[in-house]
This record gives structure tokens, sequence and C-alpha cells, in this order.
């Protein structure tokens, strides 16, 4: 692992979503925990200190970065991709399991955002579906994409699945630190993250890896 401010992971990160497709393209996904203190239903909003505070921060950051180098950006949170009420608590309102396989409509994320974003698309996306706090569709416009832009999903949960990604970006936390940052009523959620790390084991093979203990003193996890 070598330390890097925050602000060299940005621009780290930026020069890789440009050098992954420089004249099409790009479909990011920003994988990890919400951030410190945050509900895990929130979109927007305050994120805490700097861009790796959770994914969305992230995404937030490479938006801004991206425009500088003339780059269209457009950040799509996966909660906006979230199922019904009805289906996401259909073993119960606290159920980790369902937490980590039944709460993300991928189908929903690969046909509004994914799909149109990549190769033969029709470049036209729905930044969001479903909002999770009125339990109702977001009632969002269609987005054309640029020729190049890239596109930015920012959430947990995002690998292993059935979404299709040109480069993945992981945001590691330790279990230790990930339950000092959780909210109590949502601590019922940590058994989640552990089994995603166990199965799917993120940080062992996405194609870039932070580790985000503390935001503001992250290291990049290199490998030989």
């Amino acid at each position: 692992m070598r330390p890097i401010t925050p602000e060299l992971f940005v621009d780290g990160v930026a020069s890789r979503i440009v050098d992954t497709s420089p004249d099409g393209r790009v479909r990011v996904a920003l994988d990890g925990p919400p951030p410190a203190g945050v509900d895990p239903l929130s979109s927007g909003g305050p994120f805490g200190p700097g861009p790796l505070a959770g994914p969305e921060a992230l995404a937030s950051a490479l938006v801004e970065e991206l425009r500088l180098r003339g780059r269209p950006a457009h950040a799509v949170p996966a909660n906006g991709f979230l199922r019904a009420a009805s289906l996401r608590f259909e073993q119960g309102r606290t159920n980790p399991d369902a937490f980590y396989t039944d709460w993300l409509d991928e189908p929903g994320l690969r046909r509004e955002v994914l799909d149109p974003a990549g190769p033969g698309g029709t470049g036209r996306i729905l930044p969001s579906l479903w909002d999770p706090r009125t339990d109702r569709a977001s009632r969002a416009g269609y987005a054309p994409l640029e020729p190049t832009a890239a596109v930015l999903v920012a959430g947990g949960f995002l690998l292993g699945g059935t979404l299709a990604f040109d480069l993945t970006v992981h945001l590691v936390v330790s279990p230790g630190a990930l339950a000092r940052r959780t909210p109590p009523d949502w601590a019922w959620t940590l058994p989640a993250w552990r089994r995603y790390a166990a199965e799917v084991d993120p940080a062992g093979w996405a194609d870039v890896v932070v580790r985000a203990d503390d935001p503001l003193h992250p290291a990049l996890v290199e490998r030989e």
C-alpha cells in the first residue's frame, strides 16, 4: 500500500478513465460503502472530509476533474436504482442478506444506464429510476450522452454480479472502521459488507483499489 493524497488519487483515477477509452464513452464503477455517519439510502448532500468519504463523493470530485480536462462526465448514484420497498423488505426491513442481494435493481441499472452507455447503445441514460424515500418512480428525464462521456456509477455491491463496466474502482474500508462509521440504525447491514468482501473479494480484482479507513489519509493498493 502506498500513501497518497485524496487529490492525487482523484487525478490518477481521472487519468485512468481517459486512458481506458480516449475517444469513446466509458462506464466506471465507483464501489464501496457509504460515507461516515450517512444514511445508506441518502443521495447527494454533504459527504464529510474529502472525495474519499464515499463513492458518491468520489464521483462528484471526478466529474469536476474530468470536466477540467475537457471530458464530459455524469454521476449516477446507485441508490437511484433500488427496488421498490415491497421487494426490498420482503424478508424484513433489517435483513442483511436481502440488503446484499435484493436491494439493488441490477436489471434496471443495466437497461437504463450501462447498456445505453455501452457499445452500440442509444447514448441516452436515465440518471435515476426509483426514489427510495418516497418509494415512487423518480420521474427523472433521459439525459443524452456526449460521444466521449464518462458515466460514473457510485454505490455499493456493484462488482461481481451482472453489471458491465469498463473500469472498476473499489474503496476498501476495514471491518472496524466500517463499524465505527456506520450509523447505529444501520449496524444491521455490517454482515452484508462482510459477506460481499468474502464472496466477491472486490479488493482482489478491481482495476483500482484504495484503502479509505481514513478518507483524509488514503493508501493506494498496488499489485506487482
